[in-house]
């Protein structure tokens, strides 16, 4: 259907208005990318590399998008990648929630984020809650006990996140506190987007810079950049400590940011129970691969060992379709439902899960497939030189097997 005031046909639609509706700050901060972007870009732009050869005269009369995630049943395989501080809506990350629980999928809540734990997760049921190696590990211990308290049914904790925060285009201008010196710095663009300003005053708030999941007993919550500069002052993790976080957490414990196999095995090793093929949305090192370039590297390393999933680039069905093919279960989302979001607040994020749901189905339906659970690298058409990394041929890889679907939930 035609895009409305209500409804974007396309998530390059809810970008533009995305664009449109928030400050240039507050937009620029989510497109954001290190030093020149060249990461970021490929992210993308890998996707459009990969093809299809269409079918014709067998197409299924129903297509199965659902799947299992650790067990979790979601009704499409794409689930709610984790960001922080989500201040481009008052509602932030309880309305990704509710929209992801509409959908029937998986909530990934960031650390970060400017919505308690516990408000998401009455949201949402199935709240994976996501950490950093950040603090003491009795620090860290508090925080996985106050989410293990709260109902987050798993852990993602990241690893693709170092110190990269140089952009070629400069970075914009994000206060520690909304002091009255801030706020009149800032008043020029908030005045600019009246829309996006009057969600928030018909509330009476203004946007929330603090980060209440990491607040210590007794204490109040630390902002964004309190949290980020402790999370600075913590030498990065090694395996031991990893294994040793695995060790804290009895449920679902995936890892997110695995670019390379050997870390992909060292992560079968210390019990992952599935790993995210990422690299921090072009927002780590620049240069490193597009997800996707890599991902059969990762499947021919450990697809038999735990669960992958892909995040990186994805901005419509046809993508999700390519990732499940070279052998993801499932992908993560980010910037699409932020410009959801920032687009139409709740509706937004529904109207995105929703654009990508019908592109599966759609995509499937080109390549005569009745099912996600039937796709593989036969189904694309990939150009030599695309897979990053030691992988051998993609050819010699069986296709999922057709009845290995579960019903749609």
């Amino acid at each position: 259907m035609a895009s409305t005031r209500e409804w974007f046909e396309s998530v390059a639609e809810a970008q533009r208005r995305a664009k449109k509706r928030l400050p240039p700050s507050v937009y620029a901060a989510i497109l954001a990318g290190s030093e020149r972007g060249v990461t970021l870009s490929d992210n993308v732009a890998a996707f459009a590399e990969l093809g299809f050869i269409p079918r014709v005269a067998a197409a299924p009369t129903q297509r199965h998008l659902a799947t299992t995630v650790l067990s979790f049943e979601i009704s499409l395989p794409v689930l709610i990648s984790p960001t922080g501080v989500q201040a481009i809506h008052p509602d932030a990350e309880v309305a990704v929630a509710r929209a992801a629980a509409a959908a029937g999928t998986i909530m990934i809540l960031s650390s970060f984020a400017s919505k308690p734990l516990e408000e998401v997760v009455a949201a949402n049921p199935h709240t994976f809650f996501q950490i950093y190696w950040l603090g003491t590990r009795e620090r860290i211990r508090a925080i996985l006990e106050r989410a293990k308290a709260a109902g987050a049914k798993g852990i993602v904790v990241t690893l693709d996140w170092s110190f990269a925060t140089r952009r070629d285009w400069g970075s914009p201008f994000i206060p520690d506190r909304l002091t009255l010196r801030n706020m009149l710095k800032l008043a020029p663009e908030a005045l600019s987007r009246p829309g996006w300003l009057w969600e928030y005053l018909k509330r009476r708030r203004l946007p929330d810079l603090t980060v209440p999941n990491l607040a210590l007993p007794g204490q109040r919550p630390p902002t964004f950049f309190e949290a980020y500069f402790e999370w600075m002052q913590t030498p990065s993790p090694t395996w031991s400590d990893i294994a040793w976080l695995r060790e804290q957490w009895d449920g679902p414990f995936i890892l997110k940011g695995i670019l390379h196999p050997d870390d992909a095995r060292r992560a079968a090793e210390i019990g992952a129970d599935a790993i995210s093929v990422s690299n921090h949305g072009g927002n780590n090192l620049d240069g490193a691969p597009a997800s996707i370039r890599v991902l059969p590297t990762i499947v021919e390393a450990v697809g038999d060992r735990l669960e992958i999933l892909l995040d990186g680039g994805i901005r419509r069905g046809s993508d999700v379709v390519k990732a499940l093919a070279l052998g993801a279960r499932a992908v993560l989302i980010g910037r699409a439902y932020l410009w959801g979001l920032a687009a139409n607040g709740e509706a937004g994020v529904r109207n995105v899960l929703e654009l990508l749901r019908s592109g599966i189905d759609e995509t499937l339906l080109g390549i005569g497939k009745s099912s996600i659970h039937e796709l593989c690298p036969s189904d694309l058409v990939i150009p030599p030189g695309f897979i990053a990394g030691p992988a051998r041929s993609v050819a010699h890889w069986r296709c999922r097997e057709p009845s290995a679907h579960p019903l749609p939930v």
